[in-house]
């Protein structure tokens, strides 16, 4: 199956050069502190990232800031949302390649066929992915920051959470089977369409859990505080993989939020950038 793009010339530029050219810049910014970007032998090992996935033009920095400080390797699971309700709630493709400007990502059929044997909840579903852009966005930073990698593409809609617990444990057994390193990516957007003020305060406290690993906590506290994270499912699968593999905190790398951007303040959307190593790694 070759997925074609869905939101090229929309979220990210559909020309190429433009695209290479607006990820190696994204991916070389350190943020506003920043004075140089990051080279290959400054690059950090990590377990996981969290990486938003609205167009380049307001979170292609925060996601670029992840993909240009960890190094990079050649097996990538991502688990993203199904925004739209068609197709299964918790879909997976374990054949094909996706396409985008750029050219083709092939999927590794073999790690994608590992998960779907060792988590029966995931489903073999082309129509969740089809339109999906959570995904796709991320494929182009791939692409250039890591040429020649492979991927395994989930797409999570609204579950409960023990559906998204049983997800997150299939994974950790699936990479910690693994013979290779092995990325896992989970990508969210943070809180949506509130004023600057309360949305800080509000994706704080989702940062907080995520930080801690506190996949329970991260699901209650976006359900009382009405913290509109579009990605919780994949966060939550996220967090219970790397806590069943050993992993105890998480570093937020950058955050912003849409005004950053467009200088609206009424009306905003959060983004985080956050990456979790082993425990001895993040003691270096």
């Amino acid at each position: 199956m070759l997925r074609l793009p869905a939101v090229a010339g929309r979220f990210y530029p559909s020309n190429p050069n433009e695209l290479a050219s607006v990820v190696r810049r994204m991916s070389e910014s350190r943020g506003s502190n920043a004075t140089a970007s990051t080279t290959d032998s400054e690059k950090i090992s990590v377990t996981a990232c969290l990486v938003p996935h609205a167009g380049y033009m307001y979170s292609g920095g925060v996601a670029g800031e992840v993909f240009g400080r960890i190094a990079l390797p050649r097996k990538i699971v991502i688990l993203g949302v199904r925004h739209f309700p068609r197709g299964e709630s918790a879909a997976i493709l374990s054949s094909g390649a996706w396409r985008t400007p750029l050219g083709d990502a092939p999927i590794d059929t073999d790690l994608a066929m590992a998960l779907r044997d060792a988590c029966p909840r995931l489903r073999e579903d082309s129509v969740a992915h089809s339109q999906e852009h959570s995904l796709e966005v991320q494929i182009p930073f791939l692409q250039v920051m890591a040429p020649g990698f492979s991927f395994v593409p989930v797409a999570l809609g609204t579950v409960r959470f023990e559906d998204l617990v049983s997800v997150g444990e299939a994974v950790a057994r699936v990479l910690m089977a693994t013979n290779e390193p092995v990325l896992l990516l989970a990508t969210s957007d943070l809180n949506h369409y509130e004023d600057d003020a309360t949305t800080r305060v509000k994706d704080a406290k989702a940062v907080e859990k995520l930080l801690a690993l506190d996949a329970r906590g991260l699901f209650d506290v976006c359900r009382e505080e009405k913290i509109s994270m579009c990605g919780l499912g994949p966060a939550v699968a996220t967090i219970t993989a790397l806590r069943a593999m050993g992993v105890t905190r998480g570093e937020l790398v950058r955050y912003a939020t849409s005004a950053d951007v467009s200088g609206d303040l009424s009306s905003v959307v959060g983004y985080a950038g956050i990456v979790w190593r082993e425990a001895k790694q993040a003691t270096k």
